[in-house]
């Protein structure tokens, strides 16, 4: 989903508003017939007391009303969003805020949901002053997440919570605190999962329509239905996706219930379990590696082992680059060989890109009087430049925005790139490529590195990270974004990753053998290889 200051809500309505003085709390709004088939999930009467929390335009309450709900209540921030028919029910407050006596047996709409660092400095005062916000939540949650809590504080025993929400909070470590109050209190009768399914008009972000139960009694299993198709829903496919028919690209799972202090899953409980079993194969052989608050063994990871970094920012690449340009040896000297995400592929890369790399240099005319191509080149691109982002800093025009990592890259030590985000609509690998020691990332690349300590080869470590297990693993516990795994550093550093017992020589020599092959296809991509390192890998992880 975009992230900008003034998008990412979703609000209800047929369409997104975008312009920015209507736009302030970024709304995004909710179709008629998702609305629609929202509440055709519920099981209420007429005469059940029914919330919609964030009602924008009020399609819900529209729908409600149609339908005979009779004592409806809602709220609503943005005055100008509110029609005139329902100013008898709408109270244009905020929900967060509101003081509600009342009990609910239906919660339905779309819930607000903005980042910390894109909220409005008024939403910000408001949380700042919020108990529930300030028992549960942080600067590091989302806005939605009160929403999602406040809305089952307020609901009756057995009531229903039934939202459309991004996915991404199933398994995002700043939301289980949200997670375990759910478990608590209630349990999850439905979810659909709507993968690159465009509801939203230029969202991209995985979508999720939940149908959550306040209740003392849990039930063992929740139903979970799958939607893979990159096309808009009609009335007709969601009739049939409720009804459990069969549909193209449609897939019905029942699962178990979800648990406290983990990653909540959409997937099979078949593959949860290939999941424990790979990470398990991943704990410290036998070792006990202990955390702060807990005496079981967890599985190493690629944090344990790996320093990991994003890449450079220059803010206008094409203004830097170089293709082929006759350079003075000055400039030759000054220039960084990058390779971009474009130009990765499994184990190696493509193609070298040379930069112009001038921040070292305060003062223009000695790059007048030094470097005259570079500065030609650059003068073509000034006005742009000039209006950069600048990190709240005054950056000279020549000079790149953002040097995160710099002492990392320029380090002596051999690198494994990845790009940054990897779309897998048709592909089954990532592109983990060795960089050697000389080679940078921009801003589309993050570079791995593997530690002092670490014992491991750097070619077991990218062989590692090709393996299809690594795969599948982050297909599922990674950060996942309609079909687009991010690669940053913190879902990088969650991977588990296979140790070697340098007291086992059956294993040393296995790293040994995966080693050689690894340099090896490097050199001549020769498809055996890397059936042989499969089967190396096989031995230590099956």
């Amino acid at each position: 989903m975009k992230e900008s200051k003034n998008t990412s809500i979703f609000k209800d309505n047929n369409s997104i508003v975008e312009e920015p003085s209507k736009n302030k709390y970024g709304q995004y709004f909710t179709p008629e017939i998702i609305a629609n088939f929202m509440i055709s999930l519920a099981f209420t009467n007429n005469n059940s007391r029914v919330l919609e929390p964030s009602c924008g335009e009020g399609v819900f309450l529209d729908l409600l009303l149609k339908r005979g709900y009779n004592k409806l209540s809602a709220y609503e921030l943005d005055k100008e969003l509110i029609p005139n028919k329902f100013k008898d029910i709408i109270k244009n407050e905020s929900f967060i805020s509101a003081k509600i006596d009342d009990q609910f047996d239906l919660i339905i709409g779309n819930p607000p949901y903005i980042r910390w660092k894109n909220l409005e400095d008024e939403l910000k005062q408001e949380l700042g002053t919020n108990q529930l916000w300030n028992k549960h939540f942080n600067s590091l949650c989302d806005y939605s997440y009160i929403f999602i809590l406040k809305s089952i504080e307020h609901l009756k025993e057995n009531g229903q919570l039934i939202f459309i929400t991004p996915e991404y909070w199933l398994n995002t470590t700043h939301s289980h605190t949200l997670r375990n109050y759910m478990l608590r209190n209630g349990y999850f009768e439905e979810i659909y999962h709507f993968n690159e399914t465009p509801i939203f008009d230029d969202v991209t972000v995985s979508i999720i329509i939940f149908k959550f139960v306040k209740s003392k009694n849990k039930k063992p299993f929740l139903n979970l239905t799958k939607y893979y198709a990159n096309k808009k829903l009609t009335s007709s496919i969601l009739k049939n996706l409720k009804e459990k028919k069969e549909v193209e690209f449609a897939e019905y799972i029942e699962i178990t219930q979800f648990k406290e202090n983990e990653n909540w899953l959409l997937t099979s409980n078949d593959v949860k379990k290939e999941m424990t079993y790979f990470e398990n194969k991943c704990k410290v052989n036998g070792l006990s590696e202990q955390t702060l608050f807990s005496s079981e063994t967890k599985h190493v990871s690629i944090g344990d082992i790996c320093d990991i970094g994003n890449g450079l920012v220059s803010g206008l690449d094409k203004a830097f680059q170089l293709n082929g340009e006759n350079l003075t040896e000055n400039e030759k000297r000054n220039q960084l060989k990058v390779v971009k995400a474009k130009d990765l592929k499994p184990y190696t890369y493509k193609h070298i890109t040379n930069y112009i790399f001038l921040n070292d240099i305060d003062d223009e005319q000695i790059i007048v009087d030094n470097f005259p191509n570079y500065h030609n080149q650059l003068l073509k691109f000034k006005s742009k430049l000039e209006k950069r982002y600048q990190y709240n800093k005054s950056i000279p025009y020549w000079k790149w925005v953002f040097l995160r990592n710099f002492n990392l890259f320029k380090s002596d030590k051999e690198r494994i790139f990845v790009p940054c985000k990897e779309r897998i609509s048709n592909k089954d690998y990532f592109r983990f490529a060795y960089a050697g020691t000389a080679l940078f990332p921009t801003q589309d690349v993050t570079a791995i590195f593997k530690k002092e300590k670490t014992k491991e080869s750097i070619f077991y470590i990218l062989a590692f990270l090709n393996n299809y297990r690594v795969f599948q693993w982050l297909l599922h516990n990674g950060i996942v974004k309609g079909n687009i795994v991010e690669f940053s550093e913190r879902p990088i550093a969650s991977i588990p990753f296979r140790k070697i017992d340098w007291n086992n020589k059956i294993e040393i020599d296995l790293h040994n053998r995966i080693v050689e092959i690894t340099k090896e296809y490097i050199k001549t991509n020769f498809a055996g290889d890397m059936e042989n390192i499969n089967k190396l890998f096989n031995k230590l992880l099956d």
